[in-house]
């Protein structure tokens, strides 16, 4: 957080809640997590995650990001069940978690994202070397474009109901074929997503295996719609996943 930062407050509380909205002078507003001890041991570096949210996030009050995944588990939602807030205690203890807002009717802005990453990692003591970007719905496009764009940033991918640009995945085995090798994707779709279809993760999901990343692999529900992000974020096998060393 700057020191020209505006910290804003929830409508509602929750004891629970780890989480902080911060208004920067410019770019992004975000919501942060930051693990209690990141205080007290100055040497220690930490993990992040790099959540962009869906259209139900747009807008000027940053706290609307907290109305699907990550982050509603976080802010402790009343309605999150055992499994959810045992996984919300654990991601908040393990991992440095940033949120940012996107406007109304805009689509993620890639420098205006990098440019928020690297404004946390001056600030707070992270992990470069583990740095993890997901999203879900547009999040989810987002992540796949700017993920796939800037493969040196990041040590995995989680795109939820998303979808990308085969292209992207091509220039990647061109241009960062070691970035590529040592990148683990994994993706989550709806079987009868109605919104993006399917389709658009199981495509770019063989690209990537045909294009040699590290790892690349796809969770489908049978029986879910659109919504594939409140079983992924509460599922505690993504987070073990990604804090597994890579090459």
């Amino acid at each position: 957080m700057t020191s020209e930062a505006v910290l804003l407050e929830p409508p509602t509380s929750s004891s629970s809640s780890t989480l902080r909205a911060v208004q920067p002078p410019r770019g992004y507003h975000y919501l942060l997590s930051v693990p209690p001890a990141h205080g007290a041991d100055s040497q220690r570096r930490w993990p992040l995650l790099l959540f962009l949210h869906g259209t139900a996030g747009w807008g000027s009050n940053v706290w609307a990001v907290t109305v699907h995944g990550l982050p509603r588990l976080l802010a402790g939602a009343p309605d999150l069940n055992a499994v959810e807030k045992t996984v919300a205690r654990r991601v908040a203890g393990q991992f440095i978690v940033v949120a940012p807002q996107c406007p109304f009717w805009e689509v993620w802005e890639e420098a205006a994202v990098l440019a928020l990453l690297d404004a946390v990692a001056a600030e707070f003591r992270v992990d470069t070397g583990r740095v993890y970007l997901t999203g879900l719905s547009l999040g989810g496009f987002g992540t796949w474009s700017i993920g796939l764009r800037h493969l040196e940033r990041f040590a995995a991918l989680v795109p939820v109901c998303g979808g990308g640009r085969l292209a992207d995945v091509a220039q990647a085995a061109q241009r960062h074929p070691a970035a590529l090798a040592r990148l683990g994707v994994w993706a989550f779709h709806g079987a009868r997503d109605e919104t993006v279809p399917l389709e658009e993760s199981t495509r770019m999901v063989q690209a990537l295996q045909q294009a040699g990343v590290g790892e690349a692999r796809l969770t489908v529900y049978p029986e879910a719609d659109h919504d594939a992000w409140t079983p992924t974020y509460a599922n505690a096998g993504l987070y073990d996943w990604l804090l597994r060393p890579r090459g």
